[in-house]
Order: C-alpha cells, then sequence, then structure tokens
C-alpha cells in the first residue's frame, strides 16, 4: 500500500487557486492541521518571486512556526507551484528539503494538467510519490 497523506477538499482547491493567482512565480506556504490531516494552509511570500524557485524569509518562516505552536497545529507539509514544467521535484527542491517528515506539495496552475496537486516524501534525497486522500 502506498504512502498516503490526508488533505481536506479546502485545502486542495486553495492550492490550485493560489498557484492560479500567481502563474508568474512560484507560489509557496506551510501545511498544517491536527490528527495528520492537512487543514490549514498559511501562504507565505516567495522573496526570491522567481517562476523557477521560492524560498520563505527567514522571519517569516519564523512567525508561520510560532503561529502553528500557539495555535496548536501541527506542522505537516511545505508547497509550491510549478509555473512551467512537471509538477515533480527538482533536483533544487530535493536538495532543499529540510523537513523529512514533511509532505511536499507541488502544484501546478495548468487547468489541463490531470493531477494538478501532486504529493512527495523527500528523505535524503530519496523521492516518493505520496497518494493524496481527501
Amino acid at each position: 500500500m502506498p504512502e498516503s497523506v490526508r488533505i481536506t477538499r479546502e485545502v486542495y482547491e486553495r492550492l490550485l487557486s493560489q498557484a492560479r493567482q500567481e502563474p508568474w512565480q512560484e507560489c509557496c506556504g506551510l501545511l498544517a492541521g491536527r490528527g495528520g490531516v492537512i487543514s490549514i494552509v498559511l501562504p507565505a511570500v516567495n522573496t526570491l518571486a522567481s517562476p523557477t524557485a521560492y524560498e520563505i524569509a527567514p522571519r517569516e518562516l519564523f512567525d508561520l512556526f510560532q503561529r502553528m505552536r500557539r495555535e496548536g497545529w501541527e506542522h505537516l507539509g511545505i508547497y509550491h507551484s510549478h509555473p512551467r514544467g512537471e509538477n515533480a521535484p527538482s533536483p533544487r527542491d530535493i536538495a532543499q528539503a529540510y523537513y523529512p517528515e514533511a509532505a511536499y506539495f507541488i502544484v501546478s496552475p495548468e487547468a489541463e494538467n490531470a493531477r494538478p496537486v501532486r504529493a512527495f516524501r523527500i528523505r535524503e534525497g530519496a523521492v516518493t510519490e505520496l497518494e493524496i486522500l481527501s
């Protein structure tokens, strides 16, 4: 049985919506929830403003983690979009996967993409696609 990740339908739709609102650059943020179910989207600013890379400023990342702790949410995932090309981890995504327990969501803003939201586990350079359950 493949590894899976649980998200609410609202989270799925919000990820798609944000990627489509910013098709010129990678959107990004953190995902949180309770009981292992992702139900909270915490958008962040892509300080690189790039169509091929993203970075969250250290201060904003710190504030987002503080908010999760304050609200009693679990950090369950990280997301970003790939405005161009396949929504699978790039070499840069793999090299910068610093949270081995998090699910990495990659969103395609392209309406014709059959699987516009995909999730992966990235541990020590190994990538495993996760089944998304909602």
